[in-house]
């Protein structure tokens, strides 16, 4: 639909950079033409550079959702030491199990 409604058009409607004359035709075989040495080192600047940004905005990334929890973790910890220093907790449950913070248990050990 699209395609036969484009072919229908008159010819030159718009500007047309290849009938320009001031632009003179390409003399050379344009199957030939390649960036060289200079565009490949460009793209492959580009791609080490992008591989750098993406690794480090993701170590930022991990940097401060670690921090968030580290300050909730303090937080349920700091609010279940008041809560055991009211009297409020039964005697068998622990501070850290009371703020909902898993405890990890090394066997190990």
């Amino acid at each position: 639909m699209f395609w036969s409604v484009i072919s229908r058009l008159p010819e030159g409607l718009g500007p047309n950079p290849i009938d320009d004359p001031l632009i003179p035709p390409f003399q050379g075989d344009p199957n030939t033409v390649t960036p060289g040495v200079a565009g490949f080192f460009a793209i492959f600047f580009v791609a080490v550079a992008s591989i750098f940004i993406i690794v480090d905005m993701s170590r930022r990334i991990r940097r401060v959702r670690y921090r968030g929890e580290v300050r909730e973790r303090l937080e349920a910890e700091r609010l279940a030491a008041e809560q055991a220093e009211a009297g409020e907790l039964a005697p068998d449950v622990t501070p850290a199990d009371s703020a909902g913070v898993e405890r990890r248990v090394d066997r190990d050990e």
